[in-house]
């Protein structure tokens, strides 16, 4: 007796599949929620690539000018450790130094509270996941659970930054009035 299984292979989406359809799926929700639509057409058609605005840069407040440069540097080095080999050394440190960038990017956004009128909005449900995942992604790591530490670790890197990017370049939002407006 044949022990493979006889029922057929069920597929499942890909992981770019799935941040596709959650990108898509959260701009619409946004973009319903404030019926913006014309604004937003109007921005996108007097929308040009420039040089990054610094000034604007400048006159963040301290939690959003920490948020944004240790999130850059994080999707950065993000890519990085997604390309290269894992388990070597340069993995372990890379990943020490980027589970720090990204601990430091959720906890600034406890701080960033300029969107909601001095409250929390929505996306910091997004803080309260990585806060929360970060910690059990290091702790698999440590225990060897390489499938686990893998799925938590590309889903914080693609769910909490593809997708976040994504929504921080919506018109009216800061990078894009840095690199557009």
């Amino acid at each position: 007796m044949s022990t493979v299984s006889q029922t057929p292979a069920r597929r499942s989406m890909t992981l770019a599949a799935r941040v596709a359809l959650g990108a898509g799926a959260a701009v619409i929700l946004a973009l319903s929620l404030r019926g913006a639509w014309a604004p937003i057409a109007n921005m996108l058609g007097a929308a040009r690539l420039h040089a990054p605005d610094l000034a604007l840069y400048a006159a963040q407040s301290p939690a959003v000018k920490i948020h944004l440069a240790t999130a850059l540097v994080a999707i950065l080095l993000g890519a990085v450790l997604m390309l290269r080999r894992k388990g070597r050394a340069f993995h372990r440190v890379a990943g020490w130094v980027w589970v720090s960038l990204v601990a430091v990017t959720a906890g600034s956004t406890l701080f960033i509270t300029s969107l909601n009128h001095g409250k929390w909005s929505l996306l910091h449900l997004i803080t309260g996941w990585v806060l929360l995942v970060l910690p059990l992604a290091v702790m698999w790591a440590k225990r060897h659970d390489v499938k686990r530490h893998r799925r938590m670790m590309m889903g914080l890197f693609y769910g909490g930054f593809a997708i976040n990017v994504f929504i921080a370049f919506l018109p009216g939002r800061l990078l894009w009035q840095m690199l557009f407006a």
